[in-house]
């Protein structure tokens, strides 16, 4: 993963920048950041030095940039234990949206961040990388991806539908509809499987196999990819955890949703198909990632065959996290 685990902030933080050394917490820093998941995480790695500047500027220093009682509160704070994300800052009290720009300001300014973070934008800290990819996931996802990566707000789909394409995560955030919830499940489902989705490309590159091959995806259309392929259907779908009104025609109905196990099993089988020897150099990050995006999580999807003739087939899995969107296609096929 993009050097996510710099997320978690080391010790070091406490007395860098020529700060002074703060007071030990009365809980460990590993047991303060044991919640933090990659999804939880809201400062990209561009962007440490805001929670920097909030460990270790002076009083003096942040006083420039905050008012005094504000001040008066964050030092507080971190005298009991460093912050470690924004969410971390934001439970302080008299802290705000506000409050966290005029922090970044004071960061920006003292040189604490570069200009690669681009600032803090409903309630996360971007960088230009991770704004470029949720910029270009908003103006091509397709409406069924993008509605199960939104699933509570679909009025925010619509209207990121209907007005794009956007030319800056600015603009994105700023759509109605898209608040903090939003902006974080685009930012995971556009920057968080790097990893996992080279380890696809590089599979799907080496999936022919004779007469047969393999192939995944990460980002696509499922309904049309469940009832848009093949002119010879010859295995209907199972299906699980759809809405009645998405069940496709003719679909068995499974009573249970997919775990992480199955998930990953799907995904190994299909991998060991294109990677019979375990070869490409991709496959350990890649999944490794995967576990990260799937383990304790539920899914929605389907199994289904179709064929575009008679002397073909292909077997598809989907699979949809229910929560946030995270889906997966793998799929194997024979010809003769």
């Amino acid at each position: 993963m993009r050097r996510l685990g710099t997320a978690l902030l080391a010790a070091s933080l406490l007395t860098a920048c020529g700060g002074a050394e703060l007071e030990s917490s009365n809980e460990p820093l590993a047991q303060q950041q044991a919640a933090l998941t990659i999804t939880d995480v809201d400062v990209s790695p561009e962007c440490q030095g805001i929670l920097q500047f909030a460990n270790t500027a002076s009083f003096a220093t942040l006083d420039a940039y905050l008012p005094s009682d504000v001040v008066s509160n964050l030092v507080a704070r971190r005298a009991i234990s460093p912050f470690v994300s924004l969410a971390d800052i934001s439970s302080v009290r008299l802290v705000g949206p506000t409050r966290l720009d005029q922090l970044t300001a004071g960061a920006r300014a003292k040189g604490y961040i570069p200009s690669s973070c681009i600032g803090i934008l409903d309630g996360l800290a971007v960088s230009t990388d991770d704004a470029a990819a949720i910029v270009s996931l908003v103006n091509s996802i397709h409406d069924s991806e993008l509605h199960d990566v939104l699933p509570d707000a679909w009025n925010g789909a619509v209207n990121l539908l209907t007005q794009r394409p956007f030319t800056s995560v600015q603009a994105i955030s700023n759509v109605t509809g898209i608040g903090d919830v939003s902006l974080r499940n685009i930012r995971n489902s556009a920057t968080l499987s790097r990893p996992l989705e080279a380890l696809i490309n590089a599979a799907n590159a080496v999936g022919y196999h004779g007469h047969g091959g393999a192939y995944m995806a990460r980002h696509f259309d499922w309904w049309q990819e469940v009832t848009g392929n093949g002119s010879y259907n010859y295995s209907g779908p199972e299906c699980f955890g759809l809405e009645p009104t998405s069940v496709p025609s003719g679909a068995t109905v499974r009573p249970y949703l997919a775990n992480a196990a199955e998930v990953r099993a799907e995904f190994l089988s299909t991998l060991n198909y294109a990677d019979p020897y375990q070869q490409l150099p991709q496959r350990a990050a890649g999944l490794a990632n995967l576990d990260e995006r799937i383990n304790g999580r539920s899914f929605k999807g389907c199994y289904f065959g179709y064929s575009n003739d008679p002397w073909s087939a292909h077997s598809v899995a989907i699979f949809v996290d229910v929560e946030n969107g995270f889906s997966l296609m793998t799929g194997t096929y024979w010809a003769e």
